[in-house]
């Protein structure tokens, strides 16, 4: 398959927007939070709220771009291709790194003593059932198996679907997105009860709509480059000021704050953030390359085996930019991020070349 320039940029980008992501949470984490945000929220001042917000706001389109990217790749499936042969590639892709690491994070902390062996042994003996306790990242394994685990199913409808149908589809997607606020200010509503979660627009909600919204990019819309770079833009710029003003308004300092309230905008499937991420993806697609410069190809390749591997070094980071060589909130972020990318790439790019590497890095 010819490779589609703009999506390997894509990947690179939401590759480290990831660790922008996990950096900034270093700095709203409560007392007792590991590598990552835990169930409350605390901010120590204006500076971190502001730049949190900043940040880590704007990242939140990470996760549904690699959706988007993985979608407009491989939905439909092949004319020709059966279900059980792209569950076949897709498994030997992602398993065996996935199984590799939910090892590494059950046990590797142990030697550095952020575990114990009690711990170690709870999170292998759940290594069929959950991601390990440091490695809270991997969650988004799970959506990912179950958008490929899909694709047969909905291959059929979107190789006959017209761009009607799909933006049929896509508008009760995007109403369904509007949920967790509606829930807030409303309470329950559309059949929601405490004996049934399963609202009427369910079935058009989660990842799936990215799913969608990809292949509908892919095939139906017909703008010009000019058109998708001015819709995206302002489609990215109102998602992003949404986003970040979501959290922001809600940042005390100085509180305890419950992080799933705290972070009701930032969840992946609110209209906000799609806003944001199907902007940002269509300024991405006006990238006209006749093929893709050498060095950001080698980190789309790489981008698996970095997002796998990286909560292992963001810890190492935090710790310099936090204690040993402490920077304000605005500097220390992007720094953690950067640092962390680049021992990312240096790593699994060694780890690629070693014979058999492809296993544990993809």
């Amino acid at each position: 398959m010819k490779r589609i320039v703009f999506l390997d940029y894509v990947r690179v980008f939401a590759c480290f927007l990831v660790m922008v992501v996990h950096a900034s949470e270093n700095f709203y984490g409560a007392p007792g939070s590991t590598d990552m945000v835990g169930p409350q929220a605390f901010l120590a001042n204006e500076a971190d709220r502001l730049w949190v917000s900043m940040y880590d706001g704007f990242s939140r389109m990470a996760v549904p771009l690699f959706i988007i990217v993985s979608a407009f790749l491989l939905a439909p499936m092949k004319e020709g291709q059966t279900m059980w042969q792209f569950y076949r590639r897709r498994c030997i892709r992602i398993l065996p790194p996935f199984f590799i690491f939910m090892i590494l994070y059950s046990t590797l902390p142990m030697l550095w003593g952020q575990i114990d062996g009690a711990t170690s042994l709870k999170d292998l003996s759940r290594i069929f059932l959950n991601f390990p306790t440091l490695a809270g990242h991997l969650w988004f394994m799970y959506p990912l198996i179950s958008i490929y685990l899909f694709i047969p199913i909905v291959s059929p409808w979107l190789s006959k679907a017209t761009a009607k149908e799909e933006r049929f589809f896509i508008g009760l997607f995007l109403l369904s997105t509007c949920m967790p606020y509606l829930n807030r200010w409303f309470g329950e509503v559309w059949g929601q009860c405490f004996w049934n979660e399963y609202h009427m627009l369910w079935y058009f909600s989660g990842y799936l709509g990215y799913l969608v919204l990809a292949h509908y990019i892919h095939v139906h819309l017909t703008w010009n480059r000019s058109k998708r770079f001015i819709v995206g833009t302002a489609s990215m710029v109102v998602g992003a000021a949404l986003t970040i003003y979501s959290f922001y308004v809600q940042a005390i300092p100085g509180e305890i704050l419950p992080t799933p309230v705290l972070e009701i905008g930032w969840a992946f499937c609110t209209i906000n953030c799609v806003l944001l991420t199907a902007g940002t993806f269509l300024m991405f697609s006006c990238i006209e390359l006749p093929e893709t410069p050498r060095f950001v190809m080698e980190i789309s390749k790489l981008s698996y085996g970095m997002y796998l591997m990286h909560i292992f070094w963001l810890g190492l980071w935090v710790t310099v930019f936090k204690s040993v060589l402490p920077l304000p909130t605005v500097a220390a972020i992007p720094a953690i991020a950067v640092c962390t990318f680049v021992c990312c790439f240096v790593a699994t790019k060694i780890i690629s070349l070693i014979p058999g590497g492809k296993w544990i890095v993809g």
